[in-house]
């Protein structure tokens, strides 16, 4: 059996690190003994996410062009030669038989350098609207796995593969895990509860619309999971002791509270996005408008223009959102039909997807 020998690189966030983590395990599985190696960000999270999933990840000292602070950028110069020099350095070192970028500015070097030297690249698009550093590397990349459709905007159309993103395996299959869900978190079976996600470190917007609306919330009968992030549980933690109120600052074990929810909130990173659509539950996304190129707006779109999902944008939050979540508790057949549509935009199958991709690529 041939050793594949791999290197992935993307970072600066979990929408390009989680996707990354999920091909890498389904690589690995499939093909035991190929070698596997990060490259990565220094100071970003991969450098804590990666060597904990089990992997071996390398700094490069680079970071992005910051569009509103500009005098941050007197450094960038320097900082991408000397990324570009490490990278060619750990192409020669390690010789991989192919690249895959999953986003961030932490992949525009390391699949540059590689393209260089013939190496197979393979970059895998989470969102609706590209990155810069992924628009910048099309022209080089063999493969663009994409999932979302109309990509051919920003990508060459013969490289598009649509193939959706990496989902973690345990949420495929969520009815079975009901009861259990509502022990683990001690709700009450009888009620409808509502799942509430910002991110893993939290979404201060939603935590103030949460707070707000708890009387609403326990008037209506509705119990509230409410994942309000790591930086702000000092702040809303105290609200856990109300009755029909739990509240964490991070959600670990996410197969059982999206099998507990009956409505979720969310924001709409790609990963939200495609975990989501599997999962199949009522969703209003309220993106967060404080990403490049408003990537979150436009994925939501994309599924709430199929009536997949309701959007509402923070502006809109004080006038519009009691207003939807009314009609939506109380319309069965609203319910019914987001959930129908936003299933069928699902891709069950897109980690296996795209390492099917790329085993044609490298002839094995």
């Amino acid at each position: 059996m041939h050793k594949i020998k791999v290197i992935f690189s993307g970072g600066g966030t979990g929408g390009h690190i989680f996707p990354a983590l999920s091909i890498a395990k389904a690589l690995k599985v499939k093909h035991p003994k190929s070698e596997l190696i990060f490259v990565g960000a220094k100071g970003k999270m991969e450098m804590e996410k990666v060597p904990n999933a089990g992997y071996k990840i390398i700094g490069l000292w680079i970071s992005g062009i910051q569009r509103k602070q500009l005098f941050k950028n007197i450094l960038f110069p320097l900082k991408l030669v000397i990324s570009l020099l490490k990278s060619v350095i750990i192409v020669l070192t390690f010789k991989p038989d192919i690249v895959i970028g999953t986003g961030g500015f932490a992949s525009g070097p390391l699949l540059y350098i590689a393209s260089i030297f013939g190496i197979p690249t393979l970059i895998q698009e989470q969102n609706s609207f590209p990155g810069i550093t992924n628009k910048l590397l099309a022209k080089r990349a063999q493969k663009i796995c994409v999932a979302y459709d109309n990509l051919e905007h920003f990508f060459p159309k013969e490289k598009l593969v649509l193939t959706g993103n990496p989902v973690r395996k345990d949420i495929l299959d969520l009815l079975d895990k009901q009861q259990e869900a509502y022990s683990i978190f001690n709700l009450n079976s009888n009620k409808k509860t509502l799942l509430v996600l910002g991110g893993s470190l939290g979404a201060q917007r939603i935590n103030q619309l949460v707070e707000t609306h708890l009387p609403y919330f326990q008037n209506n009968n509705i119990q509230v999971l409410w994942q309000c992030g790591k930086l702000y549980f000092e702040e809303y933690g105290h609200y856990d002791n109300q009755k029909d109120i739990l509240v964490l600052p991070f959600i670990k074990q996410m197969d059982f509270a999206y099998a507990a929810a009956d409505f979720i909130i969310s924001r709409a990173g790609a990963s939200s996005v495609s975990e989501l659509c599997i999962v199949g539950k009522p969703v209003i996304f309220i993106p967060s408008p404080n990403v490049a190129e408003d990537h979150q707006t436009k994925n939501a779109k994309a599924i709430s223009s199929k009536n997949a999902a309701i959007l509402i944008s923070e502006k809109n939050l004080e006038n519009e959102f009691e207003v939807q979540f009314s009609n939506l508790i109380k319309n069965n057949a609203l319910q019914q039909s987001l959930s129908n549509n936003i299933q069928k935009l699902a891709k069950k199958s897109a980690t296996n997807d795209i390492v099917y991709e790329i085993e044609k690529l490298i002839n094995v």
